[in-house]
């Protein structure tokens, strides 16, 4: 059949038409069959929806990226033809009922998902199949290898090239902007690439973006950290092993995060970046990831072992997740409480001490004894600080920004207690919630303080915390959320008495 192009303005997946459903019956075409679409030479194989309104008969939608890849302009000649589903919707299938998939099933798979051949139902399968049934260590070498291959990888010339990463699930996570500048210091390089947020109040990426450029091409991020030694960046700028990226939208609305699916999302990523040598921090704790040890455990033991399989030399801590890091929650905030800390000012204990740990086990790795007194000493002298302001400076920064001029939500308000006792528990999912409900990530400025963690003691009307917005709706938003959650727990000393003491 040929139809007429008709661009469409849909934030829908890139390989996506429109076809009026008069148009789809005659050709025997249902929503969520394939076609292939064609333009003089240039083809592509798409999904198709169908409509009774959004398009009239005789014409095709055609989403922005559609068009381009077909070089057409609006009513152009589009030839469209039935096609069968790819070959991997069969392994997706197999994995579904439970079997061990083939290293060509794994690949076929992730070359459908990069080339976006599988229908967000498809992909949704693949997520629920080794969500349920799970995959063995020789299916998540096979995963990770593909990833690999389908994705673009950066060369270094100057080695070994060492890296850090974070499972993640705990907010005011801003250790990689202590780690980094600690690392590179001490003569070590460590070109970071990491993440925006998915589900939390900021990405590693979200965070550095306030005080310098994170969209670094593969050329720049080589050229500075050969140069000066690490390098903090989004490795969504970068085609690194993109079928991660398109695999987390599928398991987003469904709230799940498959355990193979964790090991060989970092593994990828970290090999496609170059990295040698790898220390992995695995937060434990409620409301986290990982909330058991040995669940904790059993990922230390695949990081290694799977990272053995491609050649990165990777080492594990299990780390306290049971309460943000610091007291900062949210980007500007968290930056503003990172750069105190290279500063020398006052801060958390918990941040210097997961920092400089990690720190030291890098160190390490790279033969330097005594890793965590090591990154303490650089930490203290300030030639971490020295090493953040050249990173900022080559990424496009102002190399003399400061804690004090980092600018935090106009809008604010303090939270009281309303009773005395000890602080017994801090809900993490809680008060992510209430961050990106004052705006973040996408809004930078949005966070919170926290004036109180567990085993606190609180005052009856002493301030616990303090959220911060760019927007008065947005703030508002937040505290009632924050009032009825209620994320810090506060418990008297006194749990119960027995027997009951009665009134006279």
């Amino acid at each position: 059949m040929k139809l007429k192009a008709k661009k469409i303005d849909l934030e829908s997946r890139d390989q996506m038409v429109i076809l009026n459903s008069s148009d789809a019956e005659n050709i025997g075409l249902r929503s969520q069959d394939r076609v292939s679409v064609n333009h003089t030479d240039n083809t592509c194989i798409v999904v198709v929806e169908t409509s009774k309104s959004l398009v009239e008969e005789g014409h095709i939608g055609l989403v922005e990226k559609v068009m381009k890849r077909l070089d057409v302009d609006e009513e152009s000649p589009i030839v469209v033809k039935p096609t069968g589903k790819p070959e991997s919707v069969e392994h997706i299938k197999e994995k579904l009922e439970g079997k061990e998939l083939s290293e060509h099933g794994i690949r076929e798979i992730i070359q459908d998902i990069v080339n976006q051949r599988l229908s967000d139902i498809e992909l949704s399968a693949y997520v629920s199949g080794i969500y349920s049934q799970g995959m063995n260590n020789r299916e998540i070498k096979y995963l990770i290898n593909s990833m690999i291959e389908t994705g673009e990888t950066i060369e270094y010339d100057r080695h070994p090239v060492f890296d850090h990463h974070s499972i993640g699930g705990v907010p005011g996570n801003k250790i990689t902007l202590l780690i980094v500048p600690i690392v590179a210091s001490a003569g070590l390089m460590i070109p970071k690439t990491s993440s925006r947020a998915i589900s939390s109040a900021g990405g590693t990426a979200d965070i550095f973006e306030t005080l310098a450029d994170v969209d670094l091409s593969i050329g720049e991020i080589k050229e500075i950290a050969e140069d000066i030694g690490g390098t903090i960046t989004w490795g969504g700028a970068v085609n690194l092993a993109p079928s991660d990226d398109m695999i987390i939208r599928a398991e987003y609305p469904l709230r799940i995060d498959p355990y193979p699916q964790v090991l060989a999302s970092v593994l990828s990523k970290k090999k496609s970046a170059g990295a040698e040598y790898l220390v992995m921090d695995i937060p434990v704790g409620p409301n986290t990831k990982v909330e058991e040890m040995e669940l904790g455990r059993k990922y230390a033991r695949d990081f290694v072992s799977l990272g053995e399989e491609i050649g990165i030399e990777t080492s594990c801590a299990l780390s306290y997740g049971g309460q943000p890091i610091g007291k900062a929650v949210g980007p500007s905030i968290e930056a503003k409480e990172a750069l105190m800390a290279l500063e020398g000012k006052e801060v958390p204990s918990s941040l210097i001490e997961k920092s400089t740990t990690l720190a030291g086990m890098v160190l390490e790795q790279g033969g330097i004894r005594d890793g965590k007194e090591e990154a303490k000493k650089l930490l203290e002298s300030g030639k971490a600080l020295d090493k953040m302001k050249q990173i900022i400076d080559r990424q496009h920064g102002d190399p003399e920004v400061s804690s004090e001029d980092i600018e935090i939500g106009e809008y604010s308000k303090k939270i009281y207690s309303d009773e005395e006792g000890y602080v017994d528990s801090v809900n993490n999912e809680e008060i992510i919630k209430i961050v990106r409900a004052a705006g973040g990530p996408n809004s930078k400025k949005a966070g919170m303080l926290l004036n109180k963690k567990k085993g606190d003691k609180v005052e009856k009307d002493e301030k616990k915390y303090t959220i911060y917005s760019e927007y008065e709706s947005k703030l508002k938003e937040a505290v009632d959320l924050a009032n009825h959650l209620k994320p810090l727990k506060i418990e008297g000393m006194i749990l119960e008495t027995h027997p009951n003491i009665k009134k006279i």
